[in-house]
């Protein structure tokens, strides 16, 4: 099986010995990713706002892979606020409306306190 990993140049990769993807066969997993705009380093203080950045950069992410967000089979949300979630659900709706992967929400602490989600995902190619 073919392995191909997949970095979005983020100081934070090679700071902690990950990849921003991994591709193995028709499956794509994409790390646990958060707001942060990797072309400015700069991350907005509202939570929505993050998870519309995440997507945008998991999207980015599985581009490359040769992926797309409607290839997305389960999705795991990481919230060091619980009650920041239903913020969130416009944007999942928006982005993930259609595809609806399965999904799980965890309430933990994240890496940076500047960093209100992270979200991680596994894509499989459609046959």
């Amino acid at each position: 099986m073919t392995r191909k990993r997949i970095s979005s140049g983020s100081p934070f990769e090679a700071d902690m010995a990950y990849s921003r993807a991994v591709v193995a066969g028709e499956w794509c997993f994409v790390s646990g990713t958060t707001g942060f705009n990797y072309d400015s380093m700069t991350i907005s203080a509202d939570v929505a706002e993050q998870a519309a950045q995440t997507f945008r950069n998991i999207d980015k992410a599985l581009a490359q892979a040769g992926f797309a967000l409607a290839d997305i089979v389960r999705v795991h949300y990481i919230l060091p606020d619980a009650a920041d979630f239903p913020a969130c659900w416009p944007v999942m709706r928006q982005v993930l409306g259609d595809i609806r992967p399965a999904a799980t929400m965890i309430a933990a602490g994240l890496a940076d306190p500047r960093m209100k989600i992270e979200i991680e995902v596994t894509a499989k190619k459609s046959a």
